[in-house]
């Protein structure tokens, strides 16, 4: 009997450790500056068969505007794509110039 209570106990802590230590999805939240860039990359003039990833390199000069530094992506359209878009675009939100930023983009497919 005291064998059965002692792996029913270890048994419950098992499953108590397990489902506490499950990963929790992160929130995605959009501050100010992403919904910015968002409206700045709006209506692409291209069109894409499938959802492309890229991530945009850039910083904050001395005016106030964005200097694309890098895109990292396979597809040479959306590269240009985004630096036609942002290069020298002023943000209405205040982010610290002369520091780098990197920003995860995906342009979605349509359909």
């Amino acid at each position: 009997m005291k064998k059965v209570n002692v792996i029913l106990i270890a048994l419950v802590l098992l499953v108590g450790t397990v489902f506490s230590s499950a990963a929790v999805p992160a929130l995605e939240t959009k501050t100010s500056t992403s919904v910015e860039i968002e409206k700045l990359l709006e209506n692409p003039d291209f069109r894409v068969d499938v959802d492309v990833m890229a991530y945009v390199t850039f910083l904050i000069n001395k005016e106030g505007e964005i200097v694309v530094l890098s895109v990292d992506t396979e597809n040479e359209m959306v590269e240009r794509f985004i630096k036609s878009r942002l290069n020298y675009k002023t943000l209405k939100t205040s982010l610290e110039k002369g520091r780098e930023y990197k920003l995860p983009v995906r342009i979605a497919s349509r359909e």
